[in-house]
């Protein structure tokens, strides 16, 4: 599978994540990222082919996987808790930019051109539209907002990262699910009060696992290894755009002129940023 066709499956999978969670809004968020992590966690046995030694790695490589999947959901979670959700979706939404910005710090074959600055913005700008495109900023939720900048620094540095440690086979990201998952489980038993799961919503949580909380890390871990993580990153400012055209299915609404705005500004700085670095 060639890298580019990896990352925009990851970003097809993470677009339902709110659609999904929308579905689902009995449920208390750490004990859905757990329950999701877990079963995500799952699609590594095929993978490994079935053997748990294939899934050995460095405690600094598992340090690493564990920062990403839990210290991002935590932090985005803490985030849409405390602060306006579209707002605090806007700075997180920032982390497609932080991977092109900060790749050369990471990778030292990555240069940091006025070509990949100007796509970024633009990407930004789009994704700026697409979130914002049905509310306001407002003041007051600054705690709610550094904890949506904390989700974008990780989960950029995290990605960067995988680029720079011991080599990993893809299926290891199955071991980081797990630990992330525990993590998130046990969060819910301290931080949020306990929850039966009605029948009815097993369907959506799985999906929930398999998809944007499972197969979407394979697929986003795999395109990182293999291809240019700043052609990634951009590719990444899909999201926003996807994700709201899946809530607008899931709630009924209209499509609006400024989702139209985001679509051009988005895929147009996708395509300005296709360049090979050397």
């Amino acid at each position: 599978m060639k890298s580019g066709l990896a990352a925009l499956a990851a970003v097809v999978l993470w677009s339902s994540l709110a659609a999904l969670a929308t579905l689902l809004p009995d449920i208390p968020a750490f004990l859905k990222t757990g329950i999701g992590l877990l079963i995500g966690s799952l699609i590594a046995l095929p993978l490994a082919k079935f053997d748990l030694r294939n899934l050995k790695v460095s405690w600094g490589t598992l340090l690493l996987g564990v920062y990403g999947l839990f210290g991002y959901h935590a932090a985005l979670f803490i985030a849409l808790q405390t602060a306006p959700s579209v707002q605090a979706n806007l700075v997180n939404y920032l982390w497609p930019l932080l991977i092109v910005l900060l790749a050369p710090i990471f990778i030292k074959s990555s240069k940091l051109t006025l070509r990949i600055v100007l796509a970024s913005a633009i990407g930004f700008i789009g994704a700026a539209v697409a979130v914002l495109s049905g509310g306001t900023t407002d003041g007051g939720f600054a705690i709610g907002y550094l904890f949506a900048l904390v989700a974008a620094v990780v989960w950029a540095t995290y990605s960067l990262g995988t680029k720079v440690v011991t080599p990993f086979p893809t299926a290891v990201v199955g071991l980081f699910a797990l630990a992330a998952g525990l993590l998130a489980l046990a969060s819910h038993w301290l931080f949020e009060k306990p929850t039966s799961i009605p029948m009815e919503s097993w369907p959506l949580l799985i999906a929930l696992g398999v998809g944007p909380l499972g197969a979407a890390f394979y697929f986003w871990d795999y395109a990182l290894k293999n291809g240019n993580p700043q052609q990634v990153g951009l590719l990444s400012f899909l999201t926003p755009l996807l994700s709201t055209a899946l809530l607008v299915v899931v709630s009924g609404s209209t499509v609006s002129y400024w989702l139209l705005l985001s679509a051009v500004l988005i895929i147009g700085g996708a395509v300005l940023g296709r360049q090979k670095i050397s």
